[in-house]
């Protein structure tokens, strides 16, 4: 193994290792240290965790059984940004991936920043219509997507006018990894500055259309080494990932904040409760989703002995219910903690690790992040009422991608970002999420906006118009539903209505729930109620 001492030794591809000194991420530099990464911000942050450790364990699959070290994880990347260089990949450039989870996903998005290209990561679900949409949108220099999908998804490709498709499957076969086999690694990372671009993640539009969050070196860097400390990861910790790699928590929250610690991850391809259970012996934390520990919950064997290797359980996503908190503190004898984020500002609140975790709140805000809770001219409101909840920080995104109007809309002049969400601060500064402005509807972690529902909809033959909502479900947290009014003489039942938008729709945002009517419920304005809908349709 070798150690951060030695001098004139090297690791993966060949890349010197001077002599160690003290590595610290300010949020806003990185000092200069001991490799050649030193000149990509977030590359950096996320190497030095493991110096001196590269044989230490970094990822275990657990369908296969296979680890893959640090050293391997790292040499890895180098040949991904070595292939991405190959085929033209310029700083800046974007590479969209749409891949199934698999421990080669994560080299792909290392490689991706080492070579200085912006790492855009898509829905696993998402439809040959949404894609288009996105390879158009992004214009990406490479495309990465499931060899099961390249014969509807290649001509998507082709016509946004994508250089290069690759492929790569759950076991880290495609051509992608044939093109491994032969590549030169970089000699050294890409410059970067902390303000240039490392990701763009796509969130819904009020519109319907989706906009880009363009996310810094900085944002992303400065956001996981708050958490790696606020939370107290270390190179002891092995966390349980059962989340999705095209999402702001399992890539950004969860990959970042383990590799910054130099921890270990035990890489579950997707959720099964049994499986995560089994491996609370093998771990010591897990991050999820509500619908995690609901599904949990459902199973006999959690119990206090089950969980004693445990020492953290992480929630975001969508809000928890108390309710979920009380029965897992009863169950387990842990309090989960649960957080607030979104993709434009990655993570912005914490319950603390040590101190009281208030179920039903998402605790203080981070360090370095300003929160604040305000009316409609952006003055405060009294403490407990309920206003528009905007951050400003380091954390917080570069604006939204080729569209500087939006921008400018959702962006203060002086740096607060309006987040669309309603809150209350309570007495001691924690905050409470109580509604969306947006009427965002989150369903398993998952954002869905309306509109892009009711568009497809509205399109049928024999629909006059729609809307779509978000209705509370145990499992889900919220599921997909929508009031139909139909033509005069049309004749459509709910199964039409879902099958009239199965191939355009990703499976969680089909309606679970359809109901229809003579007139869908307006204001004076002509403004659909959906809070008239929500109530109307609530669960008994």
């Amino acid at each position: 193994m070798l150690s951060v001492r030695d001098t004139d030794k090297t690791f993966a591809a060949g890349w010197p290792i001077a002599a160690a000194v003290p590595v610290i991420y300010h949020g806003k530099y990185i000092e200069k240290g001991p490799i050649m990464y030193d000149v990509n911000p977030l590359a950096y942050a996320l190497r030095v965790g493991s110096l001196g450790t590269e044989n230490a364990p970094f990822v275990t699959d657990r369908v296969t059984g296979m680890m893959t070290t640090y050293a391997q994880v790292w040499q890895q990347a180098e040949q991904v940004a070595g292939v991405l260089v190959s085929l033209g990949v310029a700083p800046g450039d974007r590479v969209a991936v749409q891949v199934p989870k698999s421990v080669a996903a994560i080299p792909l998005y290392l490689g991706t920043v080492l070579c200085g290209a912006v790492h855009l990561p898509l829905n696993t679900g998402y439809t040959a219509t949404e894609i288009d949409y996105f390879l158009t949108d992004a214009r990406p220099r490479v495309f990465v997507c499931c060899p099961a999908n390249l014969a509807a998804l290649g001509p998507v490709a082709a016509k946004a006018g994508v250089d290069t498709v690759l492929t790569l499957d759950a076991d880290g076969g495609g051509t992608l990894a044939d093109a491994l086999q032969q590549a030169t690694p970089i000699a050294q990372a890409v410059p970067r500055a902390a303000d240039d671009l490392a990701a763009i993640l796509y969130t819904s539009g009020t519109t319907g259309r989706s906009k880009g969050a363009m996310l810094t070196h900085d944002n992303l860097a400065s956001n996981a080494a708050s958490l790696r400390d606020l939370w107290r990861f270390t190179a002891d910790d092995v966390l349980i990932h059962a989340l999705p790699l095209f999402h702001t928590h399992g890539l950004f929250v969860a990959i970042n904040v383990t590799l910054m610690a130099g921890g270990a991850l035990l890489l579950h391809r997707a959720f099964d409760a049994g499986a995560v259970l089994d491996d609370f012996a093998h771990a010591t934390a897990l991050m999820g989703v509500p619908t995690f520990y609901t599904r949990l919950l459902d199973l006999p064997g959690l119990n206090r002995d089950a969980a004693r290797h445990m020492r953290l359980f992480i929630s975001g996503s969508a809000p928890m219910l108390t309710e979920t908190h009380h029965l897992w503190h009863d169950r387990t004898g842990h309090w989960v903690l649960e957080r607030y984020g979104m993709t434009e500002t990655s993570m912005s609140t914490s319950n603390p690790y040590a101190g009281l975790r208030k179920p039903g709140t998402v605790g203080l805000p981070l360090p370095g992040v300003d929160l604040r809770v305000v009316d409609d001219a952006a003055a405060p409101v009294p403490l407990g009422a309920v206003g528009g909840v905007e951050v400003r920080g380091p954390n917080l995104f570069a604006g939204y991608w080729q569209m500087p109007d939006k921008t400018a809309e959702d962006m203060r002049p002086d740096g607060w970002f309006k987040t669309g969400d309603l809150g209350q601060l309570d007495r001691d500064g924690y905050l409470t999420i109580v509604g969306r402005s947006k009427d965002l509807i989150i369903s398993g972690g998952y954002n869905i906006y309306p509109k892009e529902v009711e568009t497809l909809i509205d399109a049928l033959a024999g629909v006059a118009e729609s809307a779509a909502f978000g209705l509370p479900d145990p499992d889900l947290g919220e599921v997909v539903a929508v009031a139909v009014v139909l033509a005069p003489g049309a004749d459509l039942d709910a199964d039409a209505i879902r099958a009239g938008v199965a191939d355009d729709l990703a499976r969680f945002k089909l309606p679970r729930h359809v109901y229809f009517l003579p007139a869908l419920p307006r204001n004076t304005m002509g403004k659909v109620q959906k809070a008239q809908l929500r109530a109307q349709f609530a669960p008994s």
